[in-house]
């Protein structure tokens, strides 16, 4: 007896464009807002977007709209997935607490991580995952 695999191909899909992919980043972020218990102050902070800009997109994104954002959000937006993510591992029960626990390493000064994610550059956020990325690595 002869197996016979019917194989269907779909349309060449393009690649989604980086800005396409703002609403569902923004909609990640607004989940882990949540959970983190980050203010609004503290969301626009991070995202360093003006409140009007940033209520724009939210309120787009979560009615399941495609939003474009600029690259820099979306890099933010990226390396707080990423930091989700670590601490999720690393620290399944009080992620949330750990970013607002003043840190004794000397990348955060006795600061809170939150307070270096805050800091206003993309590379401020950079710093914060690669800390945990290193931790999860074993050589933090």
């Amino acid at each position: 007896m002869e197996h016979r695999v019917d194989i269907t191909f779909a349309e060449p899909q393009l690649p989604i464009s980086p800005g396409r992919m703002g609403g569902g980043g923004l909609r990640i972020f607004d989940a882990i807002a949540r959970e983190w218990g980050l203010t609004l102050r503290e969301q626009l902070a991070i995202l360093r977007v003006p409140e009007t800009t940033y209520r724009r997109w939210r309120q787009a994104a979560l009615a399941g709209k495609d939003v474009a954002v600029d690259d820099a959000t979306l890099e933010r937006l990226s390396y707080i997935l990423g930091i989700y993510k670590a601490l999720n591992i690393l620290l399944p029960q009080s992620h949330a607490g750990w970013i607002r626990r003043p840190n004794s390493n000397p990348l955060f000064g006795g600061r809170p991580a939150l307070e270096r994610m805050m800091a206003g550059q993309v590379a401020d956020l950079f710093v914060v995952r690669q800390h945990l990325d290193a931790w999860r690595g074993g050589w933090a």
